[in-house]
């Protein structure tokens, strides 16, 4: 053995404990802000609000707050303000620091932890960590707290650290309505997120779920940079929330809803059938957004399956022997699921699915009673369900027999792909990519100008179905929606798997007229729908083809837009002018202003094939109308080679939001869509009828 005054010898390797880095107080928040808040993107940017209003909406749930007021301050900080009963200012005995200091710099610190009976029953935030983040995050913080003891206490931050104590800075008015409360305001670090400009329209969106979670809790949301304030109070809570969802929709029948606690978990639900296809599915835990679901969900999909079919077998709607399935039950379902529990174990900061196995049980116990219940009450409503649910049993049927047709043609002719497919010969998905396009003459050019090795082409012949209102076994009917689910590989329906993509970029080409853009809607309404994982995993993106060609004598340039063509014509003719005139400094500076034209063509007013002179330079514009009339030259260096082609990423941020539009503007209810074309007719620009 040796002897314990000897010096460890260093490791060949040389990694020793000075290798190892401690992370001290905030500083692994900086050094890792997406394990804390997601990403650094504009929605881990939102996420810091957040974390400060769940706070406050943690001391409404526990009984303490009624009001939430917001700002988005001019300056670009964002102030929280309720009137609960004020983050205590005492002393700590573990950290010997303010409750106030330690909650706002020390991770998992709160009142969420300790289980008594002045801390947090329930709460949003699980780590304890949101208001620490957000100081760690923020160039500066300020906090202050409206205390029951009368006074008004402040404390300043910068970069999470405190720039002195806690101090009392004044007493609270007599005549405040709201003698207690905490005040908190932050500035988001520029050196963090790229951006820092919050969004009100998202914070509306936000914010107006969190009403409707809460019952009776006001909402005052101020944008200072627009001059706008905005007030959400809902007493009918999740009623008031489906009704809100399903106002453009036909409802088969009456909210449903639910609300009871079991084993110290609350269960509270909203359910509501309508005609739709697809179903929807909201789920909350503490009133955070789980939007992969967890135990609540499925406890919730068990109870309605079992309670369904045993109301329809004990009924005689169906046969004991020919059970519906919950994909039966929830074809044009809308449901909005909230658990209230002690201890929610989610799956990361960002709280994006519950996992306690507890709460599947309360679900399951509770929808069970209280949907068997229901149905015997209400047997009109019932009747409606069952027919509804009845009805998507047959078209399941119906639709695996076409989709089974579709794969069966292609297993009979060896996976024979489109006849109109003209494939690549690279093998690798990551590195192939599918041009869907408009028409068989823009197909022939892409087909000429594309490079073979990683680029297929597709042709649609004219507009596609809308599958918005359609079942499976009628999309499946269409030769052109059978082509792409060919051409994908992936299969569809509940054969449906995205891991067997074939191109991981999917690339929708269509012209830059009212015809394209409505090819590329019902194209993204046909992905939304049925090949979702394909926009969430990234490979959906939309062309960018040019609408002008600017040629000035041998030079030619692309505009994407009448602006771009005008800013490029002027640059263009400058240069040409400064080649002319031996680089004379003076002619130079003139040449930057837009010349009189003495009569000729006006650069705003160019359409088709134009040609004029400015200032004795000669130029001609070409004004495509569609893909076809670019030669395959053209369309490679202008929308398919990757050097130069410009192309937007499909994404999906909002699915609530997104899922609505579509049912807006696709679906069959003639009113919603007519509000929505006279709501944004002004914003149009350059319409092409």
């Amino acid at each position: 053995m040796p002897k314990t005054s000897e010096k460890t010898k260093k490791p060949a390797n040389g990694y020793t404990s000075e290798n190892i880095t401690v992370l001290e107080g905030l500083e692994p928040v900086r050094k890792r802000p997406g394990m804390y808040i997601g990403s650094t993107s504009e929605t881990g940017l939102h996420h810091l609000i957040w974390e400060i209003v769940d706070n406050s909406v943690d001391e409404a749930m526990a009984g303490y707050a009624t009001k939430i007021d917001v700002l988005l301050q001019k300056d670009g900080g964002v102030t929280v303000v309720d009137n609960g009963r004020g983050i205590p200012v005492d002393t700590h005995k573990t950290t010997k620091k303010s409750a106030l200091e330690t909650v706002l710099t020390v991770l998992h610190a709160g009142g969420k932890f300790g289980g008594d009976a002045s801390g947090y029953k329930v709460s949003g935030g699980l780590h304890g960590v949101g208001a620490a983040v957000v100081n760690a995050l923020s160039t500066n913080m300020i906090a202050q707290v409206k205390s029951s003891d009368g006074k008004i206490y402040e404390q300043k931050y910068k970069i999470g650290k405190p720039q002195g104590p806690v101090k009392a800075i004044g007493k609270v008015d007599k005549n405040d309505p709201d003698p207690t409360g905490t005040s908190i305001t932050f500035y988001p670090d520029g050196s963090i997120f790229p951006i820092t400009e919050f969004k009100f329209k998202t914070v509306l969106e936000h914010l107006r779920s969190q009403a409707y979670l809460t019952k009776g809790l006001h909402f005052i949301i101020t944008d200072e940079r627009a001059g706008l304030t905005y007030q959400y109070y809902f007493e009918g809570g999740l009623v008031s929330y489906i009704k809100q969802i399903n106002r453009n929709k036909k409802i088969k029948s009456a909210p449903i809803y639910i609300n009871k606690t079991i084993d110290d978990i609350m269960v509270e639900l909203a359910i509501q059938y309508t005609d739709d296809y697809d179903e929807r599915i909201l789920a909350y835990a503490n009133n955070e957004f789980n939007p992969e679901g967890g135990m609540h969900v499925t406890g919730f999909r068990a109870a309605l399956t079992r309670s369904i079919n045993n109301y329809a077998a004990k009924n005689g709607y169906v046969k004991e022997s020919e059970k519906l399935t919950g994909e039966d039950m929830r074809e044009g379902l809308v449901a909005i699921i909230s658990v209230k529990l002690p201890n929610p174990q989610f799956e990361g900061q960002t709280k994006a699915k519950l996992g306690n196995p507890e709460v599947r049980t309360a679900v399951e116990a509770v929808v069970s009673e209280a949907l068997e219940i229901y149905l015997e009450e209400h047997p009109g409503d019932a009747g409606k369900i069952i027919e509804k649910v009845v009805l998507a049993a047959k078209a399941r049927l119906a639709a695996r027999a076409a989709r089974d047709s579709v794969i069966r043609k292609g297993v009979l002719e060896g996976l024979a792909l489109p006849g109109k497919l003209a494939d690549c010969s690279e093998s690798d998905p990551a590195n192939c990519e599918l041009y869907i396009v408009e028409g068989d003459s823009a197909g022939g050019s892409a087909k000429q100008g594309r490079d073979r090795r990683f680029q297929a082409i597709l042709p649609l012949r004219g507009k596609i179905l809308n599958v918005e209102r359609a079942r499976l076994d009628k999309m499946l009917s269409s030769q052109e929606i059978k082509n792409l689910v060919i051409a994908f590989g992936t299969g569809v329906g509940d054969l449906y798997d995205v891991s067997k993509l074939r191109y991981h970029r999917i690339i929708i080409m269509t012209d830059a007229d009212v015809d394209g853009a409505h090819i590329r809607t019902l194209l993204l309404t046909l992905f939304y729908r049925y090949f979702p994982d394909i926009i969430k995993n990234g490979h959906l993106y939309i062309a960018q083809p040019p609408l002008f060609q600017i040629r000035v004598g041998k030079n030619a340039n692309y505009a994407f837009s009448d602006e771009e063509r005008d800013k490029i014509l002027k640059e263009m003719v400058a240069e040409a002018k400064a080649g002319k005139q031996a680089k004379s400094k003076k002619m130079k500076t003139e040449s930057a202003e837009a010349p009189e034209t003495g009569g000729e063509s006006e650069p705003s007013t160019v359409e088709e094939t134009t040609g004029g002179q400015i200032d004795g330079v000669k130029y001609t514009i070409q004004r495509y109308k569609g893909l076809g009339e670019m030669n395959p030259g053209q369309l490679w260096e202008t929308t398919m080679d990757p050097k130069n082609r410009v192309m937007l990423q499909v994404k999906i941020e909002d699915a609530e939001k997104i899922s609505e539009i579509f049912e807006v503007l696709m679906g069959d209810e003639v009113a919603p869509r007519k509000r929505f074309i006279t709501t944004h007719a002004k914003t149009v620009k350059n319409l092409d009828i």
